[in-house]
């Protein structure tokens, strides 16, 4: 019995001791540290001005070359037929739409009619003055009576003229009641219907000379001076064709509301082309611009942006603004300025203020 209590105090004095052991442990004693991550690894490249090919591009809408609404000259009258549809290609001249002239028919055989009456007696005041000529103070007719006949055959051909002048100008309306194309060209948009009754002003149709289609590409100030007329530019249509097409006309107005001025560029004609379309252009040619790798630049929710590597290895995000895509590189046309070191591979895997190892500086 004693020697069994014995080894329970034994026991309890082992344990009294490791546990206060470990109690002393827990006070005085340091955790295990958590071992540091080693820095990134990164290569890094400059912020430079570099040669980009062929990257230019601009989008606009499809119109046409030179356009025109033709209306009629005459209002009031009611379209009896229209002759073309959109689409139609048409020539100078060629009627489109005939408006119904059945007024001025019946004032136009009212007017020859009185013409015809007006002739007769015009002749026969004629004659009757021919017939008193060369007896002025012959005593055979008072001079007074001569003269009359005189001015009776004047005023009688003065009015068959006028009426003349009458009928003139209804048989001229009455030409302009068949609405006829300008210009060869096509109609890009047809606004009449039988029926409806014309107005000075209205349009009836729009057409485009010769039936040319070219793009309103819109750019901005800033890359408008490395165009010129005559470049080359390949134009993307909605369907994904491409056309070849040339830099016929720069625009001289830059628009306030958004900074970008017209390059209209010249397109052979194609069923595909419509007024109106959207396409995008590709211009040609190389020029210099600040740039930097692809994947030196971050895509997230607030934009682009680059990291930054100072001189303590250390990497700082700088947002920018990116411009046209070219042989692998990107151009800034906002941020850090040429000859800041930024990290390319490896730099998406950075935070702000991470120190990083370098393993291969270039300049490219």
């Amino acid at each position: 019995m004693n020697n069994a209590n014995d080894r329970l105090l034994s026991l309890a004095g082992v344990g009294a001791v490791l546990g206060g052991a470990l109690l002393l442990a827990g006070c005085h004693g340091k955790p295990d540290e958590v071992a540091e991550m080693p820095p990134q690894t990164v290569t890094t490249a400059l912020v430079a001005m570099r040669e980009l090919k062929g990257g230019q591009s601009a989008s606009g809408r499809l119109l046409p070359q030179e356009e025109m609404a033709v209306a009629p000259d005459l209002s009031g009258f009611r379209v009896a037929r229209v002759l073309v549809e959109e689409g139609a290609a048409v020539r100078a001249g060629q009627p489109l739409a005939l408006l119904d002239d059945s007024l001025l028919q019946s004032q136009v055989r009212q007017l020859e009619a009185q013409l015809m009456q007006q002739r007769v007696a015009a002749e026969q005041a004629r004659d009757q003055s021919a017939r008193v000529a060369g007896l002025d103070n012959e005593g055979v007719l008072s001079n007074e009576a001569i003269a009359q006949r005189r001015f009776a055959a004047r005023n009688a051909d003065a009015a068959a003229a006028a009426t003349r002048a009458q009928l003139d100008d209804l048989l001229v309306r009455r030409a302009h009641l068949t609405i006829r194309a300008p210009f060869d060209g096509t109609v890009i948009e047809r606004t009449v219907r039988p029926g409806d009754t014309a107005s000075v002003g209205t349009a009836m149709f729009r057409m485009a000379r010769g039936g040319l289609i070219e793009l309103y590409a819109e750019l901005p100030e800033r890359d408008a001076s490395r165009i010129h007329v005559g470049d080359v530019a390949q134009v993307v249509l909605a369907s994904g064709r491409t056309l070849d097409g040339k830099v016929r006309l720069l625009g001289e107005r830059v628009d306030a509301a958004t900074g970008l001025m017209i390059a209209r560029i010249a397109l052979p004609r194609d069923a595909e082309l419509r007024a109106g379309g959207f396409a995008k252009a590709r211009f040609a040619g190389a020029r210099a611009a600040l740039s930097v790798p692809d994947p030196a630049v971050n895509y997230d929710a607030d934009g682009a942006s680059v990291m930054l590597v100072d001189g303590g290895s250390r990497v700082h995000r700088v947002r920018v603004v990116t411009g046209e895509h070219s042989g692998g590189f990107v151009e800034l046309r906002r941020g850090p300025p040429a000859g800041t070191r930024v990290a390319v591979k490896g730099a998406a895997f950075t935070l702000d203020g991470d120190k990083v190892k370098i393993a291969m500086a270039t300049g490219h």
